[in-house]
């Protein structure tokens, strides 16, 4: 468990750094950053659908974005709603019913 909790966490990091990448790739109706970053590099690169392309692409970076957070905050509280320090300690301790039936072994006075 130690393990996964980085790895997930890397993973949704590079996720997310592949949607910024994305989104601004993205040619917007105004022309505004997208031709920034090269519209016409995009348009060679994917061919003339590069509008469906990347919208796809954003699409199923932004499903794997959420479900991987689900997971991490589902990880997250299956680690910190373990059994606590104490928890575990009192777990080891005799439980006070084990000294009960000692005291129920001695006579009791008999009914008249």
């Amino acid at each position: 468990m130690w393990l996964l909790m980085p790895i997930l966490v890397t993973f949704l990091v590079i996720i997310c750094l592949l949607m910024i990448l994305t989104i601004l790739m993205q040619r917007p109706k105004s022309e505004g950053l997208g031709a920034a970053f090269g519209g016409g590099l995009t348009d060679n690169l994917f061919g003339a659908q590069t509008t469906t392309v990347l919208t796809k692409f954003t699409v199923w970076l932004g499903v794997l974005f959420f479900l991987l957070t689900l997971v991490i905050s589902v990880l997250h509280v299956k680690v910190l709603t373990g059994p606590t320090t104490i928890q575990k300690q009192l777990m080891k301790a005799p439980s006070p019913s084990a000294t009960a039936p000692e005291a129920q072994k001695s006579p009791a006075a008999p009914l008249k």
